[in-house]
């Protein structure tokens, strides 16, 4: 078959494209795909009373963080919270999603764009400083308001705006974005451990950094100041109202029973109960979905001091972290961020790992590229407020609105033994209770809240 010229020189361009197509893709195919590991862990705080239904409580009010930390006072970027987002310490919600910390592992330098949605909560802090993050409004400038408002007018449809082809402009819904984020491995970078942010502040933020992974390094994104910002993870926290898949039920003072509400197995809980700086554990290695089990607390069989309690209750949760996915210098990490809280306060409290697929329903996470492996690790924290303290708090309060001035110490005493847990340990000791008694509550409350002169003062 004879072939003219033109259809010659047509078959060679042809061809030509053809093979540069097959070579271009397998160029691509050979490309070697991001080889990092992403390990991520974080809790998920409720507080529930001695029959299981959860209370609203502000999870915020005593929150200490490092300054550098990112929240909605100081959002930077012209950045203004959107919705129900306000004051910390006015927020009442029933989660609160403490700590979140991301960390990478990479064999070379590698940029990750890192997302999370949080469609029932809102991320109320964040560190380094994200691309995007909302729900939340920006100050449009005058010039480009002016133009909308042009557009408008000459029959542009409302529903474009020029502000929204900005950089940085609102977000709608609940979501953090962090853009362009250098992993710097840090066998190769060890001078950047002198370029991390240091603050006096934030005893739950620092001891993340006592790991192996890599550094991480992203711009401020600050027109007047552009300044690289430097990172051992990336970390976030926030609030919501949903449930989590345990409720807790004492049935005693001593006495409580697990049930699993979820679709996924519970595993690794430990019921801890710990008072005047002393206390016991158990251990329950696994909860079917559906199943209940009956466990009893006894502090009179099996009294350990408070530093061995922390200690044996340290050994045994890092262990569930590390066979859960962490690596042991992450689990040890965690540990150490949470041993004063999870182990060391008075209470009766429940701690458990969530689901990886509970996780990934409640908060997606997505990473670009995507990592040769990722681990999420959650631990739920059920904190419970037993009949027993209820009764004698609201017994004390009953009294101290007729002026007895016994009954206020005592009432103050165990506000502050509950902390953060007062206020919704407050609402069920005064459940029907007449104004008197839900007058003096509240300034008992608050009193005790205060520096020992005030409270001598409220007295």
């Amino acid at each position: 078959m004879k072939m003219n010229q033109g259809s010659y020189k047509k078959a060679v361009v042809i061809g030509s494209l053809a093979a540069a197509v097959v070579a271009s893709g397998l160029l691509i195919a050979a490309r070697p795909a991001p080889s990092y590991v992403a390990h991520e862990w974080g809790t998920f705080t409720s507080v529930q009373g001695a029959d299981g239904v959860l209370l609203e409580w502000r999870p915020l009010e005593t929150s200490r963080l490092p300054k550098f930390v990112y929240d909605w006072t100081h959002a930077g970027l012209n950045r203004q919270p959107a919705g129900p987002l306000g004051p910390k310490s006015g927020m009442i919600t029933l989660q609160r999603m403490e700590t979140p910390v991301i960390y990478f592992y990479s064999p070379s330098e590698l940029s990750v764009d890192v997302s999370v949605q949080f469609p029932r909560g809102f991320i109320t802090e964040w560190y380094p400083q994200a691309a995007q993050i909302g729900p939340s409004s920006v100050r449009v400038p005058p010039t480009v308001a002016r133009m909308d408002n042009y557009a408008h007018k000459v029959g542009v449809s409302s529903a474009f705006t020029f502000a929204s082809l900005l950089a940085n402009h609102g977000i709608k819904d609940s979501r953090v974005r962090w853009a362009n984020i250098q992993i710097l491995p840090e066998k190769q970078n060890p001078d950047l451990a002198r370029a991390l942010p240091l603050d006096r502040s934030g005893s739950h933020y620092f001891a993340a950094r006592e790991t192996d992974s890599d550094f991480l390094r992203t711009s401020s994104l600050s027109i007047t100041n552009p300044s690289a910002e430097h990172a051992k993870f990336i970390f976030y926290r926030g609030v919501g109202n949903f449930t989590t898949p345990l409720r807790v039920t004492m049935v005693s003072e001593n006495a409580a029973v697990l049930a699993n509400t979820g679709q996924e197995p519970l595993d690794h809980l430990l019921v801890i109960e710990s008072r005047d700086r002393a206390g016991n554990f158990i251990y329950v290695d696994h909860l079917a979905p559906g199943e209940q089990r009956s466990v009893a607390i006894d502090l009179t069989a099996c009294n350990l001091p408070a530093e061995q309690l922390s200690r044996e209750l340290g050994q045994q949760m890092a262990e569930s972290l590390v066979r859960s996915g962490l690596y042991q210098r992450e689990a040890t990490a965690m540990v150490k961020t949470w041993t004063d809280s999870w182990f060391q306060e008075d209470g009766v409290r429940v701690l458990y790992v969530l689901p990886r697929a509970w996780t990934d329903r409640t908060l997606p996470l997505t990473l670009d590229p995507s990592p040769r492996e990722l681990v999420r690790v959650m631990v739920g924290r059920t904190e419970v407020i037993p009949g027993a303290v209820q009764q004698r708090l609201g017994d004390a309060l009953t009294k101290a609105s007729k002026g007895d001035p016994k009954a206020r110490e005592e009432a103050v005493a165990e506000f502050r033994k509950l902390g953060r847990f007062g206020e919704p340990a407050l609402r069920l000791a005064t459940k029907g209770a007449n104004a008197e008694v839900n007058q003096i509550a509240w300034t008992l409350l608050q009193a005790a809240a205060a520096k020992p002169a005030v409270i001598t003062k409220a007295f």
